[in-house]
């Protein structure tokens, strides 16, 4: 196949994740034939999160039925997988549709500047150390929403006093040897949950060290009405069917817990006691400060959290660090010091599963006609074009289902409105709000949880409103109606080639 050297596209996508991947399906079926496109890949591999992350057991906490793509549906039974299966899933599935010929690797996008003179994106790209330059009507920014390089700093006392062994799951060695180890992980989020039973099989024994509990949902890899409708069914129907029964209990579910916190608290609970060997007690482990889906959901398929706890290879704390020393941690309770005797001494290795640094847009310096643009200062016109930023579309998947649930919502809004530029002669249009209706309107986050790293993230996330196309999304079955049917004129304002 004849290399592809233009450096002027019709779109330009950013990032060969799943957002990505998906977005460019989006492009090549739903825009004109002869659309131009391209993706800009900062690594040399594809699949974004589920290529970088290392660490033991990686693996999606959202079923594969919703999370993958809805054009090539996953035909296993298991329900939840592991990150390699999910990686080839996507290498395959982009190989299929021709989309891994139109990527670039190893092109990093530094700056994107929107110039009015001629209505198009200047990119500045850099590739194996040198800087290039693409020019592109439209960009759609599939790069995921942290940053890939840092990862959010852990805030633990003393940290610097460990002589053993410190990691991050961000950027695990894949020749870290740990058999024999005693392991410390610190945190309670997807991470550690999946951390604490995948370390157990190698090392001497493991502790979950949480601040504060999470609530964990054990769910099955495959259910007998799973395994039942693969069995009586077509895989071409039973596939359908598997996404849109996993779509409707993970909403169904979600919004009981918002809707009836005291039910939904109840009934998480009484799960995790059947499943507790009887030598963890429920409480303080598993009783989170928080209501159900206030803070993102964790999930153990067939429940191997608790069958590691019941192997006697690991255990659970519950407190906060006082500070850490040479080879050990000491908690500011010494009552929880002394029921967590194994984190006192003799650790080998401290994992920091502290949770990610968001960052939006990979880290490109976005400017328009030379201006800077902070996004942190930017409303979000229906959850995928930033106030004031022209032919662009940035991917924010959903915090309470899975993500590319909103990633094909907002490639199916992008490549509608892209459509509908070409047939009323426009060449742009920039999302818009007057200062009057901006200053009254009120401020409300992208992501609606209140997990540290989310909080810690507020100034660098676009804001969401209360009214009009500002609203944030939270809903797969509004969004995907209103990519399909809504308004798409509502707060953009176009402009035709003629006005450059």
């Amino acid at each position: 196949m004849e290399k592809d050297t233009r450096s002027d596209y019709d779109v330009i996508i950013v990032g060969a994740g799943i957002s990505g991947i998906n977005g460019a399906y989006r492009v090549q079926t739903q825009l004109p034939e002869g659309t131009s496109y391209a993706i800009l890949e900062a690594r040399d591999a594809i699949g974004g999160t589920w290529d970088l992350f290392k660490y033991p057991g990686i693996r999606s906490d959202s079923d594969l039925h919703t999370f993958g793509f809805p054009w090539r549906p996953w035909n296993e039974q298991r329900a939840i997988a592991d990150g390699k299966s999910i990686v080839n899933y996507i290498r395959e599935s982009a190989a299929m549709y021709g989309i891994d010929q139109k990527i670039k690797f190893r092109h990093k996008l530094l700056t994107a500047d929107w110039r009015s003179e001629n209505q198009r994106w200047h990119l500045t790209v850099e590739h194996n150390g040198e800087k290039k330059t693409f020019t592109s009507r439209f960009l759609f920014m599939g790069t995921g929403y942290y940053d890939y390089q840092e990862p959010l700093d852990a805030t633990i006392p003393g940290l610097q006093n460990f002589k053993g062994t410190i990691v991050h799951p961000q950027f695990w060695p894949e020749d870290l040897d740990y058999t024999g180890k005693k392991i410390v992980v610190v945190g309670s989020g997807a991470t550690a949950i999946t951390l604490l039973p995948s370390l157990a099989d190698k090392a001497s024994h493991v502790v979950m060290l949480q601040r504060s509990p999470s609530y964990l949902l054990s769910l099955p890899s495959a259910t007998p009405l799973d395994k039942l409708f693969n069995w009586l069914l077509p895989p071409s129907i039973a596939t359908k069917l598997l996404r849109w029964r996993w779509l409707f209990a993970g909403w169904l579910f979600f919004n009981f817990c918002r809707a009836f916190p005291r039910a939904a608290r109840s009934v998480l609970r009484l799960q995790t006691k059947r499943q507790l060997p009887k030598s963890v007690p429920h409480d303080p482990h598993f009783v989170p400060p928080y209501n159900p889906w206030e803070q993102r959901m964790c999930v153990c398929p067939d429940g191997d959290f608790y069958k590691a706890l019941a192997s006697g290879k690991t255990s659970i704390a519950t407190g906060h660090i006082k500070t850490v020393t040479a080879d050990g941690i000491q908690l500011t309770d010494p009552a929880a010091q002394k029921l967590n005797p194994r984190i006192t001494s003799g650790v080998d290795m401290i994992v920091t599963a502290t949770g990610l640094k968001i960052l939006l847009a990979g880290g490109t310096r976005i400017s328009v006609d030379g201006r800077p643009v902070d996004p942190g200062t930017k409303f979000l016109w229906k959850g995928l074009m930033l106030q004031d930023v022209p032919n662009a579309a940035f991917v924010i998947g959903y915090t309470n289902a899975s993500w590319t649930l909103g990633a094909d919502a907002t490639a199916q809004l992008f490549t509608r409105i892209v459509n509908f530029m070409a047939s009323e002669g426009v060449a742009s249009c920039v999302p818009t709000l007057p200062d009057s209706e901006a200053n009254s309107m009120e401020k409300r986050p992208t992501l609606n949880l209140n997990s540290t790293y989310v909080k810690k993230a507020m100034d660098v996330l676009p804001m969401t409103g209360d009214r009009g196309p500002w609203v944030a999304r939270s809903s797969y079955y509004r969004d995907f109606w209103n990519a399909k049917f809504g308004d798409i004129t509502d707060g953009l304002a176009f402009r035709s080639a003629a006005e450059a």
